[in-house]
């Protein structure tokens, strides 16, 4: 299979989670130039080049095959796990944001976008709630599955030794393990409720910014329930490979899009 050269519009960066085959990775999607969505994962984000670490809203060029362990249409992976690629223009106009990411299908029914996802058509989406009732916050493991650190941790060594890289493991030893699950409820066109987990790496990042907990589930709470309420919310959607086939609902939030409001747009 041979690589082919692309150009994505980033849309969605997820929290870090480890894998006991790859170390840490980052569940990356946006729109590619033809207007589709696509995956791009692996990618060990956090140990990219800086040069190559590439933002929300951002274009970037890469060679990608696809992932043929994969069954979700959409899923790619990156060549040299994601060293090769190259950073472009960043887009700032929110008009300008929309015109490329709408260029997809908006969902506002839930039962339609699973019936698309279990008919193996689609396991991304845009997805505009009726309304956001609920911001859940649940508390969760605190640390990392300890097996799972110490099979990591023995492989980084191992790699280190034929790494000039020495500073990977390093790295990993850093990453922080977010311990509440952060969840809207929402309402979609017929009224019908749904509750999912949101994956956002803009949700951890905020969380990590406050030393005490008890502010920083408040910051987090006061930006994705109170001041998102009040914009133009989208919700960016995906399933995970493990219950695609096999949850009533497979899909998680991966990422949230908040233009204002339209009768603010002329401000900008």
């Amino acid at each position: 299979m041979n690589p082919e050269k692309i150009r994505v519009f980033i849309t969605v960066k997820t929290y870090p989670t480890l894998s006991a085959k790859y170390d840490e990775l980052v569940c990356t999607a946006g729109i590619t130039e033809k207007g589709n969505w696509i995956r791009i994962y692996p990618v060990p984000f956090r140990k990219l080049q800086w040069k190559n670490q590439y933002k929300k809203y951002q274009w970037i060029e890469l060679d990608v095959i696809r992932n043929t362990d994969d069954f979700r249409p959409e899923s790619h992976k990156p060549i040299n796990r994601g060293q090769s690629i190259n950073i472009k223009e960043k887009v700032e106009h929110w008009g300008d944001k929309k015109n490329i990411i709408f260029q997809e299908t908006i969902f506002t029914n839930m039962k339609d976008l699973i019936a698309n996802a279990k008919n193996q058509k689609t396991s991304l989406a845009i997805f505009k709630p009726k309304e956001i009732v609920d911001f859940k916050i649940e508390p969760t493991e605190r640390e990392w599955d300890a097996q799972k650190i110490k099979q990591i941790e023995e492989e980084s060594r191992q790699l280190n030794l034929f790494d000039s890289d020495q500073n990977s493991y390093e790295i990993f030893q850093r990453v922080k393990k977010l311990p509440y699950k952060f969840s809207y409820s929402f309402i979609d066109e017929e009224d019908t409720k749904s509750t999912l987990m949101i994956e956002d790496w803009e949700l951890g990042a905020l969380y990590w910014k406050y030393e005490n907990e008890q502010e920083a589930i408040q910051k987090v709470k006061q930006k994705f329930f109170d001041e998102l309420k009040q914009k133009d919310l989208y919700l960016f959607l995906g399933t995970t490979k493990k219950f695609h086939n096999i949850s009533p609902n497979p899909f998680i939030i991966i990422g949230v899009f908040y233009p204002p409001l339209t009768n603010q747009m002329s401000l900008l």
